[in-house]
């Protein structure tokens, strides 16, 4: 008998070609409440690479609606756009693609994007005497520790904010390296995925780990975003990310996600509120060291949390977030260069108005609309010249003023350009960075 070989790219196939248009609305609006973020960071009194003048406390609370899950919900979404990519590539053509897509912006961002922010940092938290120039000559490209006197040291050159670009390509190449040696691994999952998170245990089986995972890892390892070490961060993102990628084509899921939508919700709602509570010390006086059992609740709820609002966010998407528009297809390509150049946005918009004497919500209306203005002048002038494209995660064979058309493809991918022949690009854009995110419903 002769025995027949199966393809990867045969394991992966989907049996018919849908859209996921909720999940590109989903990253765009992550991104977009990235930048959000980003600026109130400058006004409250956690750490940051520059800070306002202004200290506007009340932010606090409703940036810790979004910080525990808004990270990880990103790395789910890619996880899902890496499955619906093996719909069309093998393993190894993967791992080409997304080291072409990934590495170039990378290191375009370590080396161009990123130094104006160490530059500022510096020279508002040290008082750095030189230009940018004898900086970055003599600093930035030091591959060492710099300014730990009076410190905090910082490890120059540096990716800041692009971490989640360099986690995202090392996940990808070790999830693509083990589907070379085992093709047949992701099948195998999908359908355990659809056993354990079609039903009730949805809500459980993530949320026990991610509490796992808090209560255990966090307080040996804190994060980092340093690659080496940063070992809770990696068990977080990375488990979201592999549990992207084998519910991505799982209908159970997807339908049982929008089943427990309010109920996550609600589970969500109430344990923000006792989160709150811990973080205003209304369980124990201040200045006293948490007891143990505050500690594990406070591990255990958060875990809880994070997991409850992805829920919800992934099951309201699904149910309202379902229509597409022209919105959608051009944020879908312009998120990638949006998120790789807004950080630097800000902390320079801030930095000039500084001195000015303006009150805060100018100074952050200011702030946030340069940052958007900035991004959006950057997106119109890379997509028009073919060899920035690729520093910025766009690819680079799509014309400028191409019309896009539905790609009708099963994965989460751009809109192709319409083309006489059907073929098409692989798309750009940030949710996995340089893979948007549209195909299967």
């Amino acid at each position: 008998m002769k025995r027949e070989i199966i393809s990867q790219r045969q394991l992966f196939a989907a049996p018919a070609p849908e859209r996921r248009v909720d999940l590109d609305w989903v990253r765009i609006a992550a991104f977009g409440l990235l930048i959000l973020y980003h600026v109130g960071m400058l006004y409250v009194s956690w750490g940051f690479h520059i800070k306002s003048i202004h200290r506007i406390t009340a932010l606090e609370p409703l940036m810790l609606v979004l910080n525990p899950w808004r990270l990880a919900l990103l790395f789910l979404v890619s996880g899902a756009a890496t499955r619906f990519m093996l719909g069309k590539l093998e393993a190894g053509q993967l791992l080409r693609s997304r080291s072409l897509r990934l590495l170039p912006p990378l290191l375009f961002g370590m080396l161009v994007v990123v130094p104006p922010q160490s530059y500022v940092q510096i020279l508002e938290s040290l008082g750095y005497q030189g230009g940018f120039l004898d900086f970055y000559l003599k600093h930035y490209l030091a591959f060492g520790v710099q300014f730990c006197d009076p410190g905090p040291c910082l490890l120059l050159p540096t990716w800041n904010h692009l971490w989640f670009v360099a986690y995202l390509w090392v996940y990808t190449m070790i999830l693509g390296a083990v589907l070379l040696v085992v093709p047949d691994l992701g099948r195998r999952f999908e359908q355990a995925m659809a056993l354990l998170l079609g039903g009730r245990w949805l809500l459980v089986l993530p949320a026990a780990m991610f509490a796992f995972y808090r209560l255990l890892l966090l307080p040996r390892f804190p994060q980092t975003h340093a690659m080496t070490g940063d070992w809770y961060d990696h068990a977080l993102y990375g488990t979201v990310f592999l549990l992207g990628f084998f519910i991505a084509r799982t209908d159970g899921v997807w339908v049982a996600l929008q089943r427990w939508r309010w109920s996550a919700f609600a589970v969500a709602a109430l344990l923000f509120v006792s989160g709150l509570g811990l973080v205003l010390h209304a369980f124990y006086p201040i200045g006293q060291p948490a007891p143990l059992a505050v500690k594990i609740y406070a591990g255990t709820a958060y875990g809880c949390y994070q997991w409850c609002c992805i829920v919800a966010v992934l099951g309201f998407a699904g149910r309202w977030l379902n229509r597409d528009s022209a919105a959608r297809r051009y944020l879908t390509d312009a998120v990638f260069p949006y998120y790789i150049v807004h950080q630097t946005a800000i902390i320079l918009i801030a930095h000039q108005l500084k001195g000015l004497g303006l009150t805060a919500p100018v100074e952050a209306t200011i702030v946030v609309a340069g940052t958007v203005a900035s991004c959006a002048l950057t997106y119109e002038i890379v997509r028009r010249v073919r060899v920035l494209r690729p520093l910025f995660g766009l690819k680079i064979g799509i014309p400028f003023g191409t019309p896009y058309a539905p790609s009708g493809l099963p994965r989460l991918e751009c809109d192709r350009p319409a083309s006489p022949g059907g073929e098409g690009s692989d798309g750009g854009g940030m949710g996995s960075p340089g893979q948007s995110l549209v195909g299967s419903r």
